[in-house]
């Protein structure tokens, strides 16, 4: 989905949740080794630089420029543009070669991705044995009593503006074909789900909801989801525009190994 979110990459970076440390220690747990770490669709390196704290060195690739400008530098962390047109012998040369990596990674992205091509691509690149697979989303967020039924109800305006492959976040990953040998955190059919607590302001929250592409396909269509009678009635139920929340977005993992 190249290009999806290249309108909106300041806000994507701002306003996206921080994966938890203890989730890069968990996978770091699962390797053999931890010499080489691919982080795909890593958009602003935010799980790259996560991973980066225990492997030699990682590699963020993405297919959106826009979204690389705004990535986080780390000593330990390359990024390179990869564009559709790129082969797969190119991207497999690029990253390390068959056979090579310990962790691959996918943060909120792999909805996005050719599945078949791109498991074809990990089951070349992981090490084996030792390497594994790790790919999670997030999708519902809970603040409150009050506030998450209005929360539903401006979530149900977005749907008409997602793209079909949503419909795997939607469902927590539990669709989503993972033809990975399961390591003990989340399976095919099974994932594992996980929260992801984060304080927010209301101001914080509204440039999350900015960043969504369905908000950002329906205003390229002349359609203003987050009107100010929406953003009034949003801000109302948080309890005002000065209130930092205690939230969680509920998350939900799959890691895997090659099937020998």
């Amino acid at each position: 989905m190249a290009g999806l979110f290249d309108q909106q990459a300041d806000l994507y970076l701002d306003a996206r949740p921080t994966y938890p440390f203890q989730w890069y220690s968990m996978l770091a747990a699962c390797t053999l080794h931890r010499s080489l770490a691919w982080d795909v669709g890593t958009g602003n390196g935010q799980a790259a630089i996560g991973v980066a704290e225990h492997y030699e060195q990682v590699i963020g690739t993405d297919v959106s420029e826009a979204q690389l400008q705004h990535a986080i530098p780390h000593p330990k962390v390359k990024y390179l543009y990869t564009p559709l047109s790129i082969s797969d012998e190119e991207l497999l040369s690029s990253i390390g070669g068959e056979n090579s990596v310990d962790l691959i990674t996918v943060a909120q992205a792999v909805h996005w991705f050719d599945l078949p091509k791109f498991y074809s691509l990990v089951t070349r690149l992981l090490r084996k044995p030792g390497g594994i697979v790790a790919v999670w989303c997030y999708n519902d967020i809970a603040v409150s009593p009050t506030f998450d039924p209005v929360m539903k109800r401006f979530h149900d305006t977005t749907l008409p503006y997602w793209n079909p492959n949503i419909q795997y976040v939607f469902d927590g990953y539990k669709t989503l074909p993972f033809p990975f040998e399961s390591v003990g955190l989340g399976s095919e059919g099974q994932p594992l789900a996980l929260d992801i607590p984060k304080k927010l302001s209301f101001e914080g929250f509204l440039r999350m909801l900015r960043s969504w592409s369905a908000v950002v396909t329906a205003k390229n269509q002349g359609v203003d989801l987050l009107s100010e009678n929406v953003v009034k009635e949003l801000k109302s139920a948080w309890g005002g525009s000065n209130l930092v929340r205690s939230i969680a977005y509920k998350a939900f993992m799959l890691a895997g190994k090659v099937k020998l």
